[in-house]
This record gives C-alpha cells, structure tokens and sequence, in this order.
C-alpha cells in the first residue's frame, strides 16, 4: 500500500549561502522508508513573466509558492496526468497546502500517479504533517478534473477539500493542527521522498499538468505578493520539469523533462 510522508527540507541559497527551511509531504512504496533531510537549492532570481515571482530550485517540488504572509486559504484545480511507466518505482503528487516553505508543518491536500514498474496508480489524498497521510479509496484516473482548497476555520482547525469532478466524488476533511504557522500557501508538483538510504523517488513521467485558478488569501495567487516560482532540480543541477510562468489568472503549467 502506498503511504505518504511529511518530510522537512533545508533551503540554501546558490549565492548567498542565506538558510531557509521547506517541508513537503513525501510518498513511499513498501520497501521504501523516510529518509532523511533533502536541499532545496534557492537562487531567489527575479522570473520573467511571471506575476511578482523570483525562483528557486529545490529536488522535490515544483510551482509557485506565497511566502511573506499570514495565509488563510489556498486553492487551485488542474487535470489529473497519465503517468508514463517503465520499471521500478517512480510518483508524483500535485497538492495545494498551507505551511511548509518556512514552517515545520504542512495541511494538504491532492492527487498522485505513482508507477511500480510498467502500472500506474492513480488516487488521492490528504495530509496533516506530522501526522501520517490518510489515502482516499475513490476512483481516480487520467483526465479527471480536480478541484481542491485547503482552509483555515480557526482554533487550529482547517478545512481540506478535494473533489473529482470528472467521477463524482469530493470530500470535505475537517483536521486539527495546533501551533500551525500559516507562513505560506503554495501550490505544488512533487517527487516525494524517500528511496531507502533517504533519496528522492523517481520522478513518474506525467507529460504536462495545466494548473488553473491558484488563489490564496481569495486572491489569485500572483496577486498576494511574495512569490517564489520553485524549479525541480535533480543533483547536478539539470531540471527535473519546466514550470511555466504564473499568470495574472493564477494558472500555469508543469512539463515533465527526467525522472532523477
């Protein structure tokens, strides 16, 4: 049975040398375990085209990510991509989430195509790291229209929704977290983490995924200030996908380019 993992990042900057932390939700086969701390390797350019954006590479997530406010909500709604599958394990999950860029803690929710060698899974899920991802049971294939939130409702609580539009189905999780610091909202592809030793999983082939409709705060997400566009990166620097700019409607898109 897949699971998935929280899993916090260290950020280094390329010039400066300046600390940030990350945290990611990270997913593992059986026969996979959670590793140990992974980079993200931040440059903080300046993003042509897109809206307010500077860039970070990171060798796990990919997108757009709010990080210089106090963040209630955060939303989006994409199409879920077929998996290409060759052998071994490869994933890759697409979430939107509160917390996580400079928090030790994440509230998420999302879909995922994970392949064991030539088969695809596809499912959905949610997760209050640190606590254990909970997988939902309901059909998920490639094409389906996924419309997903995560909210803050206070005292702790946050609302998290995700709803297959294409099957029929949605559910609404209410979760507590306490001491959640609500410091970004991001939107996100994702390798998760770990292959036994602590590396990053093969990142599974999902072609291009079209994000549509990032908010945060009610507001399209370029428009909240504070954006980091993130670049997956594998450990020599090569890109791992291209992320397009980020437009004033909130939408952009994610190419697959290697797994590793």
């Amino acid at each position: 049975m897949l699971r998935r993992w929280g899993i916090l990042l260290a950020m280094l900057t390329l010039a400066a040398g300046m600390a940030l932390t990350a945290s990611s939700a990270s997913a593992a086969t059986t026969g996979f375990t959670l590793g140990g701390p992974i980079h993200l390797v931040g440059a903080n350019r300046a993003v042509h085209g897109a809206v307010g954006a500077h860039q970070a590479g990171s060798t796990n997530w990919s997108g757009y990510a709010a990080t210089t406010g106090t963040y209630t909500s955060v939303s989006a709604s994409w199409t879920q991509p077929a998996g290409t599958c060759g052998s071994g394990a490869q994933q890759a999950a697409f979430w939107v989430g509160l917390d996580g860029y400079s928090s030790s803690s994440v509230e998420q929710t999302g879909s995922e195509v994970d392949c064991v060698g030539s088969t695809a899974r596809y499912y959905a899920w949610y997760e209050m790291y640190p606590n254990a991802a909970v997988d939902y049971s309901d059909t998920v294939q490639p094409g389906d229209q996924f419309n997903a939130s995560v909210t803050f409702t206070g005292t702790s609580t946050f609302s998290l929704d995700i709803a297959d539009t294409t099957q029929g189905w949605s559910h609404t999780t209410v979760a507590s977290l306490a001491g959640a610091a609500r410091s970004s909202a991001e939107v996100i592809v994702e390798a998760p983490c770990c292959a036994t030793g602590g590396g990053i999983l093969p990142l599974t082939n999902f072609g291009t995924v079209n994000i549509a409709g990032s908010t945060a705060n009610g507001a399209a997400l370029g428009s909240v200030g504070g954006m980091t566009q993130i670049v997956m990166i594998d450990n020599a620097g090569r890109d791992k996908d291209l992320v397009s700019s980020l437009n004033s409607e909130g939408n952009f898109s994610a190419t697959w380019l290697g797994s590793n």
